[in-house]
């Protein structure tokens, strides 16, 4: 689906995308009196887990590598749904919204500042022009590969712990289509991280003349009114950026004692 990128935001973090798996959740006490629904469940999560994260490994569109890290997130909340531990499906849901919202957002202020430039191979070695997005984008990275200690950590960990515990067949699958996600995740969030932040620039200088990147000035008449534009935009959404990456730190903290319980051995 395409659109702006705080639409964008909405929809795949915490509205339409997700009305699937919070559909199955609300309707987990039907699906607990079938013997047939568990096991579609969990092979079409884990085989969502694992294309989703191949999709977004070989792109080189920004939001699109975000919209199919999406799709590997969902295939998560499938996963645990099918095996009946629907508060840990519930728990990665909303942890899932605060970093990928965050993900989207930072997106769209690069886009922005590119000039609705999304190839990544053409927007490098931007740390220097976008200081704060580049930190944002660093925790959410972090926070979807499960980072120790931020949001995605407690939930991701829980899902793979409980799913190993099961000792079946289906627990083992399960295991292995998660593992293979986790390690999906980690190379593409790393691959986004290098091709934007670390790597020489590659693109057209001219974009990035209102931050002294350039080498020249543009012949657009109009340059100086998308900077001001720009600015304007970035500042608009800092404070939405900033309550996200406190969100995707301690959420996964807060969270955890709620939907799984204090002292539960799950």
């Amino acid at each position: 689906m395409e659109g702006p990128t705080p639409v964008s935001a909405l929809l795949h973090a915490a509205t339409m995308v997700t009305a699937g798996i919070f559909l199955v959740l609300r309707c987990s006490c039907i699906y607990e009196y079938s013997a047939f629904t568990s096991s579609p469940l969990i092979i079409c999560g884990g085989f969502t887990i694992v294309y989703g994260g191949i999709c977004a490994l070989i792109q080189y569109d920004l939001k699109k590598i975000i919209a199919y890290s999406t799709c590997s997130q969902i295939g998560y909340m499938f996963l645990v749904a099918g095996l009946s531990a629907y508060n840990l499906s519930m728990m990665h849901l909303l942890c899932h919204a605060f970093f990928k919202a965050l993900l989207f957002l930072s997106a769209g202020v690069i886009i922005h500042g590119m000039f609705d430039e999304q190839d990544m191979r053409k927007m490098n070695n931007l740390y220097d022009i976008f200081p704060f997005v580049h930190f944002s984008f660093l925790v959410g990275s972090f926070a979807i590969m499960g980072f120790p200690f931020l949001t995605g950590f407690y939930s991701k960990d829980l899902i793979l712990e409980f799913v190993y515990s099961r000792y079946l067949l289906d627990g083992y699958f399960a295991y292995l289509m998660g593992m293979i996600g986790a390690i999906l995740t980690a190379a593409y969030s790393t691959r986004l991280l290098h091709h934007m932040f670390i790597i020489n620039f590659c693109g057209i200088k001219e974009m990035t003349n209102h931050f002294r990147v350039a080498v020249f000035r543009t012949c657009d008449e109009d340059f100086e009114n998308k900077a001001l534009e720009h600015d304007e935009m970035e500042n608009s959404m800092l404070i939405s950026m900033i309550f996200l990456i406190i969100g995707s730190v301690i959420m996964g903290y807060l969270l955890s004692d709620l939907m799984v319980g204090l002292g539960s051995n799950t």
